[in-house]
């Protein structure tokens, strides 16, 4: 059977198309995949740092995030997507992130918490009964009050992104996270890292941030006091100072003189007591730090 000649050059022309589809299709898909590869790539977190009971992380959040939260709790974000979180002493073994996206999309991220071996001392005695005395609590409460309203203060300070120093040079002689056991009664863990030093020594401002408390008179436990916030809810404090150098909203700046050391309050000698906290966990100094040097 003979073929039309419009028959011919329609089926050769057909064919050229096809020929000429294939590779773009080809290209197509190509470019498809490497865009979709990138928008995998763009909405995932990225993080440094450490998933370990008392540790930080930075974060860098999805693009096109609207809103973090950690473990049901909102986190602040900042202008080019950074962000920290921190996992308590007592942190369980998991964790979770959720970012929500412009387009009402969710990204999560799971943490799988690494736990510590802490120091615990177990001793043969009971824990002292009765508690706290009446006296002793009126006088505590107040104290109590002007810590908890400093750490609830949110400055705009930058610390947190910083790389954290040493506040005092010295032995360390006491653990974040160490603990005695009373015959079988946990006591309370320590909550921060002493560092042992002469009396009248400076102490500097281990990052940027604003000072949120600085007691005018020793507290009960603490002695002179010092709070700062470093940002996004993250701050130090330094306990049993001989004298404290700047005031309530002073702004500091990493390695600025900030105290001096002493034993006021509830200690045995001369040394800095330095703690942190981001929002509610209680985090270990030594992991934003690193080893002394």
């Amino acid at each position: 059977m003979r073929l039309k000649k419009n028959t011919i050059v329609g089926a050769l022309t057909l064919a050229a198309v096809v020929a000429i589809a294939l590779p773009l299709s080809a290209t197509f898909a190509e470019t498809s995949e490497a865009e979709e590869s990138a928008f995998r790539e763009a909405v995932k977190f990225g993080f440094s740092g450490q998933e370990i009971q008392g540790g930080v992380m930075l974060g860098d959040a999805p693009a096109g995030t609207r809103s973090l939260s950690f473990n049901g709790d909102p986190v602040p974000v900042d202008e080019d997507g950074k962000f920290i979180i921190a996992f308590n002493r007592d942190a369980g073994q998991s964790a979770q992130m959720v970012a929500t996206l412009e387009n009402g999309e969710t990204v999560k991220k799971f943490f799988n918490i690494a736990p510590r071996k802490w120091k615990i001392e177990h001793v043969n005695v009971a824990r002292r009964s009765g508690g706290p005395s009446a006296a002793f609590m009126a006088r505590r409460r107040p104290e109590l009050a002007q810590i908890n309203a400093a750490r609830q203060v949110r400055s705009d300070s930058k610390g947190w992104r910083q790389t954290f120093i040493w506040p005092a040079k010295g032995r360390i002689s006491g653990m974040f996270g160490s603990q005695r056991v009373y015959k079988g009664e946990p006591g309370s863990y320590h909550s921060g890292v002493d560092i042992a030093g002469g009396a009248g020594t400076y102490f500097v401002a281990p990052a940027d941030g604003v000072v949120t408390l600085a007691a005018s008179k020793p507290f009960s436990l603490e002695g002179n006091l010092l709070m700062i916030d470093h940002g996004m809810g993250l701050n130090s404090a330094f306990l049993h100072a001989s004298a404290i150098l700047v005031k309530e909203g002073q702004k500091v700046k990493r390695g600025e003189p900030i105290g001096r050391i002493g034993a006021t309050g509830r200690a045995t000698g001369p040394h800095l007591h330095w703690s942190m906290k981001w929002n509610k966990a209680r985090i270990d100094p030594i992991l934003l730090t690193g080893p002394m040097r």
